[in-house]
C-alpha cells in the first residue's frame, strides 16, 4: 500500500518546490500531462529519481499497437516506476507489456470523473453498466500482460473478489473523508479504498493545495 502524490502543477519549478516542502512524507509522485507539456518532463523525472523518489508517469497512452509499443520502450529507459495506458485492444496492451522492461504498466479503465450518463454520451451501450465495463476492461488488461489497472475504490472490491490479489489497483480521487459536490464523481476516503482492495492511493489537491502540504501528506500516511 502506498501513497502517490499528484504533481498537478504547471512547471518544473513549482513541482520541485512542492516536493521539497513535502519532504520525506512524499516518496511516490504522479507526473502527468500538464507537466509533460511544460518542456521539462524528463528533467523532472531525473530530479525525482536523484532524490530517491518513485515516479508514476500518468500519460494514459493510446494509439495503434506499434506506436504504443515503441513509446513504452522509450519511456522504459527513464527509470519510470509506473506508467498508464488506456485499456484498448488486446494487441495494443500486449505491445505495451512486451516493451515495458522493469517498468510496471497499468491500464486506465474508466476515468473517475465519468459516470453512466457520460458513458452513454460517449457511445457505450447503455445496457452495460459502468461497473461491468470496468470489469471487462480489467479482464482484458490482465490477459494482455499488464501489471494492473486504474479504477475507483467503488469498483476495487468487486475486482479483487473476481480477479484476486496478484495485480495492482491504482485509485485516484482519494480524500481523507467523503466530500460532497466533488468534481470527480467516483471518489472515496482512504479507509474505504484500502478496505476495498486498492493498492496505490493517488492524492492531489487535498495535499498539494493545502496550506501545509507536508502536514496534509502526513495525515494521509498515518491513515494508510
Amino acid at each position: 500500500m502506498s501513497l502517490i502524490i499528484a504533481l498537478d502543477v504547471p512547471d518544473f519549478s513549482s513541482a520541485k518546490k512542492l516536493v521539497d516542502n513535502i519532504g520525506d512524507e512524499g516518496l511516490f509522485y504522479k507526473v502527468g500531462l500538464e507537466l509533460m507539456m511544460s518542456g521539462s518532463y524528463f528533467e523532472l523525472i531525473s530530479w525525482l529519481k536523484n532524490k530517491n523518489k518513485k515516479v508514476f508517469a500518468d500519460l494514459k497512452i493510446y494509439d495503434i499497437s506499434e506506436t504504443v509499443g515503441r513509446a513504452v520502450a522509450n519511456l522504459a529507459q527513464h527509470e519510470i516506476d509506473l506508467l498508464t495506458i488506456h485499456t484498448a485492444s488486446k494487441s495494443i496492451m500486449s505491445q505495451a507489456a512486451q516493451n515495458k522492461g522493469k517498468m510496471q504498466v497499468i491500464g486506465v479503465t474508466v476515468l473517475t470523473n465519468l459516470d453512466q450518463k457520460d458513458l452513454s454520451e460517449m457511445g457505450f451501450d447503455p445496457k452495460i453498466s459502468l461497473e461491468d465495463l470496468v470489469e471487462k476492461k480489467t479482464a482484458l488488461a490482465l490477459e494482455s500482460g499488464l501489471d494492473g489497472i486504474v479504477a475507483s475504490a467503488l469498483e476495487a472490491k468487486k475486482l479483487r473478489q473476481k480477479f484476486g490479489k496478484d495485480f495492482s489497483i491504482v485509485t485516484p480521487g482519494i480524500r481523507l473523508e467523503a466530500v460532497s459536490n466533488d468534481d470527480q464523481k467516483r471518489v472515496a476516503d482512504v479507509k474505504t479504498a484500502i478496505q476495498n482492495g486498492s493498492s496505490h492511493l493517488v492524492v492531489g489537491r487535498p495535499i498539494t493545495r493545502d496550506a501545509n502540504p507536508r502536514e496534509a501528506a502526513r495525515k494521509f500516511n498515518q491513515l494508510i
